[in-house]
């Protein structure tokens, strides 16, 4: 199957004007078109790694980033996130596109990907199982994604736990990580290896910078693998490390706050995180450094 990095530069910025192109992001097809310049070089820089499929595959979501029509094309340039032709959002100013799309995208999936039980939650595996990490923003979920990550997690993603419904296992999902503000120097310092995109100032949710995704999560996007851990994380400034284990009743009613669709879901919501729960380690971390969170997880899964 040929990748994204595999269409030179002026090849996918016609392709994507004119008849878009098929992306497979985990077990979704996404259909991209877009006619702005600048779009192109970053699409590449960060699906460059991802698979493209051809006609007649159909796509799970028809995504176009356009310039808007009249003056806003000239004066004050804007983008316009469209969905099956329909523009869920106001436009974003033309040089926040790419996080428009990372952010147009997951609401998409949110919307409409109601045959798994969504997670809000980092996912990460290592030693054949997912380690997952909900919390909502401002816990350091995507801080410590990015670092699990930087030390040979495989990345499932970090905005969703995709649960099949028919066997629990979690389903990969990985695409670019975005930091934001204090973060972004944050992992820098942490692992100045990692490749990160430019940083996008001003933007609805401050300062954004996004990681790659490391080729070796990509090329194993099909691979799901069953959940082993449940950690809520919580970043608390100056805090000691504290890997506290919680009961399995206090851990599912966490967990459904931090589900997008288990109300939707009935049944087979409370069937699909029961059986998850039970499955897993359940505990809550409370962490201030880093590296010492992250070496701690670590032992947990190789033990």
């Amino acid at each position: 199957m040929r990748l994204l990095a595999g269409l030179a530069h002026e090849e996918c910025r016609q392709r994507l004007a004119d008849r878009g192109i098929l992306l497979q992001t985990g077990p979704f097809i996404v259909e991209v078109r877009s006619d702005l310049d600048g779009f192109t070089g970053l699409l590449q820089q960060f699906y460059g790694q991802f698979p493209m499929v051809e006609p007649p595959a159909i796509a799970d979501f028809h995504v176009q980033l356009l310039s808007p029509p009249g003056i806003r094309r000239w004066w004050r340039p804007q983008v316009r996130f469209l969905l099956d032709g329909q523009s869920p959002f106001q436009p974003f100013q033309l040089s926040h596109a790419f996080p428009l799309f990372e952010w147009g995208l997951n609401w998409s999936i949110a919307m409409q990907a109601q045959q798994y039980l969504m997670l809000h939650s980092a996912a990460v595996e290592r030693a054949g199982k997912v380690l997952l990490l909900p919390a909502w923003p401002g816990c350091g979920k995507s801080t410590l994604c990015a670092a699990l990550v930087s030390r040979g997690w495989r990345l499932f993603s970090d905005e969703f736990g995709l649960v099949r419904a028919d066997d629990g296992q979690l389903v990969p999902m990985p695409r670019p990580i975005p930091l934001k503000n204090k973060s972004i120097d944050v992992i820098r310092d942490f692992s100045p290896d990692m490749e990160f995109g430019p940083e996008f100032h001003g933007t609805r949710k401050g300062t954004v910078a996004h990681l790659r995704t490391p080729d070796a999560s990509a090329a194993q996007l099909h691979i799901p693998a069953p959940p082993g851990w449940l950690v809520f994380p919580r970043y608390r400034a100056g805090a000691s490390l504290r890997l506290k284990p919680i009961d399995k009743p206090q851990a599912f009613l966490k967990l459904v706050n931090n589900s997008f669709n288990y109300q939707l879901l009935g049944l087979q919501g409370f069937q699909t995180v029961t059986r998850l729960v039970r499955n897993c380690e359940c505990s809550i971390l409370s962490y201030s450094d880093l590296d010492e969170a992250v070496d701690t997880l670590t032992q947990l899964a190789d033990a």
